[in-house]
């Protein structure tokens, strides 16, 4: 189902501990490049307070156009990509889910504390308690056109529970993955038919 205006800005947010340095985001990068250089690509290295990252994305965001956006987002960025698909700027974007997380404010609360980064563990940060409260005021019904999201979701994932990604966003477009993991290290295989949903070609 192709897009149903050109796509020329892409945003691409990062889960929990990650970074733009993810195989994801780096490969959607790599693929931009090659496929369709002319593409406006955004990854931003997302603060690990919620109320800052959403600030910094209305930031980076500001002077996108109002038709011809699209949003991709993994685990914790999919959270994010759910709230931003509301946003004035994307309410007629498509978005993609990559294993989704569904409440963020409960899953992460045992990880308040000193955390690494997944792709340098010699980059540390700290996740405070408060940052569970600005998880929960972000916290958003899927959106009132839900044929406008595609999540991707892995009954492989080890970390989030596919059954609760699948009831979440049952009124989307779903790809139910049979094994795959969180990280979705096929992501490969799916990436033509991502790409056609955006309206990246």
């Amino acid at each position: 189902m192709a897009a149903h205006h050109k796509t020329t800005h892409l945003l691409y947010l990062h889960g929990f501990r990650s970074s733009p340095r993810s195989a994801k985001a780096l490969r959607m990068a790599e693929w931009v490049r090659s496929q369709n250089p002319e593409l406006v690509f955004a990854c931003p290295q997302l603060p690990p307070s919620p109320a800052e990252a959403i600030a910094l994305l209305q930031a980076l965001t500001a002077d996108w156009p109002s038709q011809g956006c699209a949003l991709m987002g993994s685990s914790l960025g999919g959270f994010y990509a759910t709230v931003l698909a509301e946003w004035p700027g994307f309410q007629s974007s498509r978005v993609v889910l990559l294993n989704p997380a569904v409440d963020p404010a409960r899953d992460l609360a045992k990880y308040i504390g000193e955390q690494t980064c997944w792709q340098d563990p010699e980059e540390r940060f700290f996740f405070r308690a408060e940052f569970i409260a600005e998880l929960q005021a972000l916290s958003t019904p899927v959106t009132s056109t839900p044929q406008r999201l595609l999540a991707v979701i892995a009954k492989g994932d080890e970390l989030l529970d596919w059954r609760e990604m699948q009831a979440r966003y049952a009124d989307c477009q779903i790809r139910l993955l049979e094994g795959s993991d969180h990280g979705l290290s096929d992501f490969d295989d799916y990436l033509p038919e991502l790409s056609e949903f955006l309206g990246l070609d």
